[in-house]
């Protein structure tokens, strides 16, 4: 091994040490893109690679980045403290109806927005909804917990839910229609395989009857991020408006899709739509969301995908190749547990980003059919949404979560977290792959 192929290697290890770490509170952009910068510098990665990396990534991250300015508006608007209090009405005095209505509010966002952009928002609003009820703090980890695996394990069923997952479409050359096709029905199903799960380990945990604290004490706490008038906020027509004009627009990609359309193209016009409606209507300058739109998505994104790209092409994907490349072959059953197996192994120990772009990168590789193929990339997607929720470095959405919960004097420790996932993760790992492997074989062989 010489020195350019031990480079790629050092500095891979190396970004991720200090995006774990994060010294100081380092933004985890800033060492990938340093990382990138090194790895290009050594000669790992050429111009006409990063033309090409920056060919996958592009879209991608407008489409995600376009996503979040949506989340942004709503939550600006007052949408998110107005689901809020719809949740609350709803389960009314169950502690165990408010489990399934939040685990439900989770999976939407993800399914609507994205996964990252889901933690951000559905953790605060659940945060904002406990401290509502009089709960003590080992009864608010059922909601927090739960809620947190949902909404990443959520970015299955659906491409446009992860930049990753969108990124690594652009590589295999599948479509998101096609992406949801195969994969949504039995990504659906694991999420509700999951959802029992923590249903029955949280069985003790969550209260049959919850009390509320005065209205007008936690009414107050649900506030937006603008001090719009509360009749605007509770007016449902409105709110109403905002929910079909999100919905439509989510059904619009694959539509979008379908017809070759660019995806990233559509979910611009969507966000600028939703924004210029602000701005008109609630006389709110745009510039309130240009600055916290988290612009530095790209640049993580583009920046591990260089990272990657230089162990690629030092040798890693290779030798992923001749290790997997037999049992893949064999048949698309072992392919499916086997290369799903390895990704979650392999997001827990690099995390889900990187662990995802290293097995697309291989499995393009390999000398296998069409359906074999779209076959193992999907079960990468589930062994890198679902797999790498085992441990809290798996997915930087958890470490988001992490932080969140910290901040609000929620205490939650890592053997708590690991107490729930080892009981639940491997085994919705597992039944998902089945389930998808079943649905492959039913209606795609």
């Amino acid at each position: 091994m010489n020195f350019s192929t031990i480079i790629p290697f050092a500095v891979f290890t190396l970004t991720l040490l200090l995006i774990y770490w994060r010294p100081r509170g380092l933004h985890e952009a800033i060492p990938a893109l340093l990382g990138a910068v090194i790895v290009f510098l050594s000669g790992s990665v050429s111009i006409s690679d990063i033309g090409q990396i920056t060919t996958n990534v592009s879209e991608a991250a407008i489409t995600i980045i376009a996503t979040m300015v949506m989340a942004l508006t709503m939550e600006s608007i007052g949408f998110f403290r107005w689901i809020a209090l719809k949740l609350l009405n709803i389960a009314k005095d169950s502690g165990i109806k408010l489990f399934w209505l939040t685990n439900l509010l989770c999976f939407l966002m993800t399914l609507f927005l994205n996964n990252d952009g889901s933690i951000l928002i559905t953790t605060p609003v659940l945060i904002l909804i406990l401290k509502r009820i009089a709960l003590t703090n080992k009864q608010k980890l059922p909601y927090l917990i739960s809620g947190a695996l949902i909404a990443t394990a959520s970015s299955v069923p659906i491409g446009v839910s992860n930049i990753v997952n969108l990124i690594s479409l652009k590589v295999i050359g599948m479509n998101l229609f096609q992406y949801t096709q195969m994969i949504f029905v039995p990504g659906t199903l694991g999420l509700a395989v999951l959802l029992i799960l923590l249903r029955f380990v949280f069985r003790k945990e969550i209260p049959k009857r919850i009390a509320y604290f005065p209205q007008s004490v936690a009414y107050s706490q649900l506030s937006p991020l603008h001090p719009i008038d509360d009749e605007f906020t509770k007016n449902t027509k409105w709110m109403g408006f905002v929910l079909t004009f999100v919905f439509t627009t989510r059904m619009l990609l694959f539509v979008a899709s379908y017809f070759g359309v660019s995806v990233s193209l559509v979910s611009v016009t969507s966000a600028l739509i939703l924004l210029s409606w602000r701005w008109y209507f609630l006389k709110i300058n745009p510039k309130d969301i240009v600055k916290k739109v988290p612009w530095h998505i790209f640049v993580f994104a583009f920046s591990m995908y260089v990272i990657v790209y230089g162990l690629h092409r030092s040798g890693l994907t290779e030798l992923f190749v001749k290790l997997t490349e037999p049992i893949v072959q064999h048949s698309i059953f072992h392919a499916t547990i086997v290369i799903g197996l390895l990704n979650a192994l392999m997001s827990n120990i690099f995390n889900n980003h990187p662990a995802l772009m290293i097995g697309t990168l291989a499995i393009t590789q390999m000398d296998v059919s069409e359906l074999t193929l779209k076959t193992i990339y999907l079960a990468n997607i589930v062994g890198s949404d679902i797999g790498s929720l085992l441990l809290p470095t798996g997915t930087l959405a958890t470490l988001i979560w992490f932080h969140l919960i910290k901040n609000s004097n929620i205490k939650l420790t890592w053997g708590k977290y690991l107490s729930v996932t080892f009981k639940v993760i491997p085994a919705t790992l597992i039944a998902t792959l089945l389930l998808f492997y079943l649905w492959v074989e039913v209606f795609f062989h």
